[in-house]
């Protein structure tokens, strides 16, 4: 009786901070989301944009450390998507909780499938456009 209540205590807490994770993360991502674009709207009061002609992203905001370097220097552009990456990565540190999560309530059959959903999201975003 005592370790059941133990272990929906550990559900709950569990629960708890990944609800935290999540919403911190989101906020976060909104944060930064809503900085750059107030910075790049002063910046960059009256775009003149030719809709005819499409123009992707500049290559210092393909990469990860490009968007890194671009967020430091408090460009718009780059605050904007160091929160997508934020928004991005809030899902996938909720999953790597679960692993340790799971690790810690020793329930092996989830830590096996966590590991398996972590490691198909890494695959996903960092090794299928090889």
């Amino acid at each position: 009786m005592e370790a059941m209540i133990e272990k929906e205590n550990a559900e709950k807490r569990m629960d708890e901070i990944m609800g935290r994770l999540l919403r911190t993360g989101v906020i976060l991502a909104a944060v930064f989301v809503l900085a750059g674009g107030a910075v790049y709207m002063a910046q960059h009061p009256t775009p003149v944009t030719d809709y005819r002609v499409f123009q992707g992203e500049p290559a210092e905001l393909r990469t990860v450390s490009g968007i890194f370097h671009e967020a430091l220097a408090l460009h718009g552009p780059g605050l904007i998507q160091f929160g997508l990456l934020i928004l991005i990565a809030t899902p996938i540190a909720r999953v790597a909780f679960s692993v340790v999560a799971f690790l810690y309530q020793r329930d092996w059959t989830y830590v096996m499938v966590t590991l398996v959903v972590l490691s198909l999201l890494f695959y996903s975003l960092l090794g299928a456009g090889g």
